[in-house]
């Protein structure tokens, strides 16, 4: 699902936002490089969230769930560059703390200490698209921290530097959940903010093909095509399971790379990349 041009923002980045006299430094947006592959169905549901029908509308705070590696962060990337918005990832994590996702405080020249904005601030003062990548590794006392931007007040406090910040009209956020369980629950009155739930479905085969033709052009299309069928065929199902995209990728990169026969290479890759990925969690 990665692919295509860097986006061409229409209107200018801020690289930092004075309140009450305290500079607040900004994080660069990420770059983008995606493109969305089939599945039309989801991704008119996710526009159809971040898009107001009328000034006196308000954007919605969607949620992307699905398996790793099944393209939540690239259908999110997408909509940013659809909406021609800059995109800021926060990648979550369990030990995260409220200061994180919001402003930290670093030692800047001369030792100074300098306020830094995280990438959701920064977001929220550029007009742009945060995704909280695996949202829901934060813990309730971090979900806290967004709740007077989820509730209609449009901003967020940071106590160290003891200023708020509004969010632009344009800001918008996407969350994207993995279903597993190494992931906290998330407190009732952050869930029911955070809606529409949207599950991100698998690709056919013939869109996984045209995924992967993306990610590799410099394989052959015959070849990246006995790679998914083998994938989709009983045989492969028994040794891959419920596989990724992400997993169909690299099966495909590292079959290639070997040089046995062509059946050989793609079961010999199965075994090593997906097969074998247990032993990384025992």
């Amino acid at each position: 699902m990665q692919g295509g041009n860097e986006m061409e923002l229409s209107r200018p980045i801020a690289r930092s936002i004075t309140l009450e006299g305290r500079t607040i430094h900004l994080r660069e947006p990420d770059h983008v490089k995606s493109r969305w592959i089939g599945q039309q169905e989801i991704y008119r549901f996710l526009i159809s969230a971040l898009l107001k029908t009328c000034p006196e509308d308000r954007a919605m705070f969607p949620v992307l769930v699905g398996n790793p590696g099944a393209g939540k962060t690239t259908l999110a990337m997408t909509m940013a560059k659809e909406l021609n918005q800059p995109v800021y990832i926060m990648n979550c994590t369990s030990d995260m703390r409220p200061e994180d996702l919001i402003v930290t405080l670093v030692l800047g020249e001369n030792r100074q200490g300098i306020y830094q904005g995280s990438a959701l601030v920064s977001s929220l003062v550029n007009g742009g698209i945060c995704i909280l990548d695996e949202a829901n590794r934060m813990n309730e006392r971090t979900w806290a921290s967004l709740a007077s931007l989820l509730d209609g007040r449009d901003y967020v406090e940071s106590v160290i530097a003891g200023v708020k910040i509004h969010a632009d009209p344009e800001f918008r956020l996407i969350a994207t959940m993995n279903d597993d369980s190494s992931t906290f629950s998330l407190p009732g009155y952050i869930e029911s903010r955070l809606k529409p739930v949207l599950p991100v479905p698998p690709p056919s085969p013939r869109e996984l093909v045209e995924i992967i033709k993306i990610n590799v052009p410099f394989i052959p299309e015959e070849f990246i095509t006995s790679a998914v069928q083998y994938l989709s065929s009983p045989e492969g199902k028994r040794k891959a399971g419920n596989f990724s995209i992400r997993d169909a990728i690299n099966v495909t990169r590292y079959a290639y790379r070997l040089k046995l026969p062509l059946q050989e290479s793609i079961q010999k890759a199965v075994e090593y990349v997906i097969s074998s990925a247990g032993i990384l969690n025992a």
